[in-house]
């Protein structure tokens, strides 16, 4: 029972970026754009790695999944960004903004998981490669790429039973462009110190555990291609996992600067500004990496637009 006559919030207001509406016009066809060109790029590895058996391994399964966990990635929060740019009331019912939190979280998750079990299939390719197909058979994979999106789901779950049991009260204005944690718990008119802290503390174990684990891996393939005498062999064990690690580069260097580290009273802007460039354009970066750093990838791609141009030709003459 509650001791006020506070009102409780229904839905919440999402301020995004406070812009003029032809700017927010041009922000629209920007970042339609990013997330037309994310959604395409990664189904475009998906489609390659499914119609060339040359790419039927468990690195490329490895990387199919981490494609569809992007598309859903940007999906959770994209779309709605999109649609504030065009409409002046920008709401979002609070159990949809908890839905959102949730899915974003678990796509999150779920990224950090893939990175790891990637940096562990390629640490298996090359410090182990007598044993990695008996290891790394479909079966096993499968599992992993099941335990990573069981965790992900799980241990998210505890999060949002979390939020659903904290009342926002007075105001309903979110600073930001999603519903992101930070600011969401900054509206509650409940005690979050409890909620604070577990997810600072899941936060961190999540993270830390998956760079922890693809430490390790790149310690031991580094120790591992260091010893292979000749320069050609080292450089052609090093370019089967550059796209993976300027990923996890990408990734880290922005996640950790977000989510660990200690909050200030005006971190609200920068964390905005930072969340742009996590939630639109680092997912686009991606598909590149893996397309423009990747040989084999690239060879698959150039043989179906070879063979795409090829077929048109000959019906086009015929």
């Amino acid at each position: 029972m509650r001791k006020d006559n506070r009102t409780l919030v229904t839905k919440f207001i999402l301020l995004g970026f406070p812009i003029g509406q032809k700017i927010q016009y041009l922000l629209f066809g920007i970042f339609l754009l990013v997330y037309l060109l994310t959604v395409g790029g990664n189904m475009v590895i998906i489609i390659l790695v499914k119609t060339n058996s040359r790419l039927h391994t468990p690195m490329y399964f490895f990387l199919v999944n981490f494609s569809i966990m992007e598309i859903w990635y940007v999906s959770c929060t994209v779309p709605k960004m999109l649609q504030d740019f065009l409409v002046s009331s920008k709401s979002i019912s609070v159990p949809g903004c908890i839905a959102q939190c949730y899915f974003f979280f678990v796509m999150g998750s779920t990224e950090n998981y893939l990175l790891a079990v990637m940096a562990y299939d390629r640490y298996l390719a090359i410090c182990n490669p007598l044993r990695y197909s008996t290891i790394m058979t479909p079966q096993f994979c499968g599992f992993l790429v099941a335990i990573c999106w069981v965790f992900s789901l799980l241990g998210t779950l505890l999060l949002i039973i979390f939020l659903c049991g904290l009342e926002f009260c007075d105001s309903n204005k979110i600073d930001h462009f999603f519903c992101d944690i930070s600011p969401l718990l900054k509206l509650s008119c409940t005690d979050t110190t409890l909620i604070k802290i577990y997810f600072f503390i899941a936060a961190c174990t999540v993270m830390f555990s998956s760079i922890i684990f693809t430490l390790v891996s790149y310690s031991n393939i580094i120790f591992t291609v260091l010893k292979i005498p000749s320069t050609l062999g080292r450089k052609k064990a090093f370019s089967t996992c550059g796209s993976h690690l300027t990923v996890v580069l990408v990734y880290y260097g922005t996640v950790l600067f977000m989510y660990v580290r200690p909050n200030s009273r005006d971190s609200l802007e920068l964390d905005k500004a930072v969340s742009v460039f996590y939630v639109a354009f680092a997912p686009l970066l991606n598909p590149f990496i893996y397309t423009l750093r990747n040989n084999e990838v690239k060879g698959a791609l150039w043989k179906a637009l070879s063979s795409n141009v090829v077929f048109k030709g000959e019906n086009l003459f015929s």
